[in-house]
């Protein structure tokens, strides 16, 4: 019970305080910019609580899933002085992008305090080179700094994976400071093959399950009929059921695999022809980084910056199709990560990245997401006229209706995946 209502707590705290920053963010650059505000409310629904101020109501409504801010002239045009829709044109724009950019401002300071406080980062220093691979016998030795590869400054490990994942086997080129003399190296990584089915399984440290959460469009597994919620029992008759590391090992023994899976309560075969690829390997160990504020700082700042453009290719993958609609999560799945998050890092990690991603999906330009509105009044800008009221009500309302649909599809994607 005591577990239940952590949960609980969690969720409300995570969901209620990134809508008051957001909510916080159009409120705040609204008067700052004279624009008067009727109600700054959190939550949905009745109200449970409420303060009349000099000119503004705060509430506190009982479903804590959005707020919003009431503004004169918002809704419906006026002429009266210091409404929303007399103001000029930059600061609507700037009161109506205020809240998705509080959001990613936060979830941005939040994370690199997050990793300055954690330490314990990788440095780029050869700690150690794996025997028989490619490092080994090019010469790369323990004590090297590797700098750039393809001419690409490597500041993090990250920088060193990101460049090996896109390599495709190609020769690098590979720099180097050895006692404070740049060396240059041409390395062919080494490849090391694996299976690839398309299949993501319901993972926690928890609770290891082999459920299939999402499937890779057009993959294998998709291809053959494999769907999201099959449980995966038993591959070429070995046993994997809720053991995810052997279900692994079992996908790359043979070119060929029999599934069998439970699938509301009937017990399907399935078999899979898996795609050949590679990983590839520099075949090296790298130092851990000495955890001092300033090794701290400079790191924090690289990964925060990874973190940031994380979303950005996140998007690119969704708009060019290479992620699924079905893979994308809404209350009901981020209730359930943060359900399942063990310490405060994990928790403010997942603060964070909830963050972002709300002010980043805020700013897409999508009726009636902040970004639509702001979209219209560019319109409003260019045309140097606004568009009719009741064009701008209709596009809010075909707009709000798909959101609506959509919202519904994710959350019951979600319950299918935790059901």
């Amino acid at each position: 019970m005591l577990t239940f209502l952590i949960t609980v707590f969690k969720i409300i705290f995570i969901l209620g305080f990134l809508v008051l920053i957001h909510e916080g963010g159009h409120f705040l650059v609204a008067r700052l910019c004279k624009i008067r505000v009727n109600e700054f409310a959190i939550g949905f629904g009745p109200t449970i609580w409420k303060k009349q101020g000099k000119e503004t109501k705060y509430a506190i409504r009982l479903i804590p899933l959005g707020g919003f801010v009431n503004m004169e002239g918002e809704e419906e045009r006026s002429e009266e002085e210091g409404s929303f829709s007399m103001a000029s044109i930059p600061k609507r724009i700037a009161v109506v992008a205020a809240g998705g950019l509080v959001n990613i401002i936060f979830a941005l300071i939040t994370y690199f305090i997050l990793m300055a406080s954690l330490g314990n980062n990788v440095s780029t220093v050869v700690d150690s080179t794996i025997p028989n691979q490619s490092a080994e016998a090019a010469g790369i030795i323990s004590g090297d700094k590797i700098t750039k590869i393809n001419n690409k400054t490597i500041r993090n490990k990250t920088d060193f994976d990101q460049i090996l994942e896109e390599c495709n086997g190609e020769p690098l080129e590979v720099e180097v400071e050895r006692n404070g003399e740049k060396l240059q190296f041409t390395i062919i990584p080494t490849a090391e093959e694996y299976n690839y089915t398309g299949i993501a399984v319901k993972y926690t440290r928890s609770n290891p399950t082999t459920e299939i959460v999402t499937l890779d469009p057009n993959s294998p597994a998709e291809v053959q009929g494999l769907l999201p919620g099959d449980v995966i029992t038993k591959v070429n008759g070995e046993d994997v059921k809720d053991n995810p590391q052997k279900l692994l090992e079992c996908i790359n023994k043979s070119d060929k695999l029999n599934f069998e899976i439970e699938r509301e309560n009937e017990n399907i075969e399935i078999t899979i022809e898996p795609q050949v690829r590679y990983d590839y390997y520099l075949g090296v160990y790298l130092q851990r980084a000495e955890n001092n504020f300033a090794n701290n700082m400079y790191y924090a700042f690289w990964d925060t910056g990874d973190f940031a453009f994380s979303i950005k290719d996140n998007l690119k993958l969704l708009f060019s199709g290479e992620v699924s609609v079905n893979q994308l999560m809404g209350p009901v799945g981020i209730g359930e990560v943060v359900a399942e998050t063990n310490g405060v890092a994990d928790f403010v990690y997942i603060l964070a990245l909830i963050s972002i991603s709300l002010g980043v999906t805020n700013l897409l330009p999508f009726p009636p997401l902040d970004g639509g509105k702001i979209v219209i009044l560019l319109l409003e800008a260019i045309r140097r006229k606004p568009l009719k009221q009741e064009t701008e009500i209709k596009i809010q309302m075909v707009g709000f209706m798909l959101l609506i649909g959509l919202s519904i599809y994710v959350a019951y994607n979600d319950i299918l995946r935790i059901f």
